[in-house]
């Protein structure tokens, strides 16, 4: 294997520097996505119970044990709840624009190394083309057959290489899309959810009163 990859010539370094940042990228997000989904999990229903009690105290404390964007926009409005739903909303919104940037970083690398290591593998094939046909104009017609193959060779395995790294990447890149999409989907249905939850209570302590 090691021969394969040393036949690709020096453009195999650096796709092999593609792949290598790229698992580490999704590496990452994967971990960091799945810590998201598992603090959620529980999140809005303790949320909901405790705001509908009007324990705000106690919603804020739930907030701060779970890290990821859904707790920090929940924390947002319980701090800013003595305004009006509109300000409410707005101090929220704000939040999940902070959000946002977090949940994408990283994802224009993975796109840019899935793109990158395809361009790579051409590039290797035009250099090891380019090779083939000097020998072939050096040697002759028929040309060193050893030099010969070692171009094809480098042409064949660099496009391979890059192809490697780039499908999965790829794959990856639109998992990662989905799943930011999806969040922040979550994120405007919270905001919603929780701006009623406050107001509800509002008027429940204004009727009280």
């Amino acid at each position: 294997m090691l021969n394969v990859l040393i036949s690709g010539g020096p453009v195999m370094i650096p796709i092999g520097l593609c792949a290598v940042i790229a698992t580490i990228l999704i590496i990452e997000r994967i971990l960091f996505y799945g810590a998201i989904k598992k603090g959620e999990r529980d999140l809005l229903p303790r949320l909901r119970s405790s705001i509908a009690k009007g324990h705000y105290d106690e919603a804020a404390a739930i907030c701060d044990t779970v890290d990821s964007p859904v707790s920090r926009l929940m924390k947002t409005g319980i701090e800013n709840r003595q305004f009006s739903d509109a300000l409410v909303k707005e101090a929220v919104m704000n939040q999940a624009n902070r959000e946002v940037p977090r949940l994408e970083r990283f994802l224009s690398t993975i796109g840019t190394i899935a793109n990158i290591s395809t361009l790579l593998g051409l590039l290797g094939t035009v250099t090891g083309n380019i090779q083939a046909f000097g020998v072939l104009g050096d040697m002759g017609t028929m040309g060193n057959p050893a030099m010969l193959a070692s171009s094809i060779s480098e042409a064949l395995v660099t496009t391979a290489a890059g192809l490697i790294v780039s499908i999965p990447t790829v794959v990856f890149y639109n998992y990662f899309i989905a799943e930011v999409n999806r969040m922040v989907t979550e994120m405007e249905a919270s905001v919603s959810d929780l701006v009623l939850l406050i107001g509800a209570e509002k008027n429940k302590n204004e009727i009280q009163a």
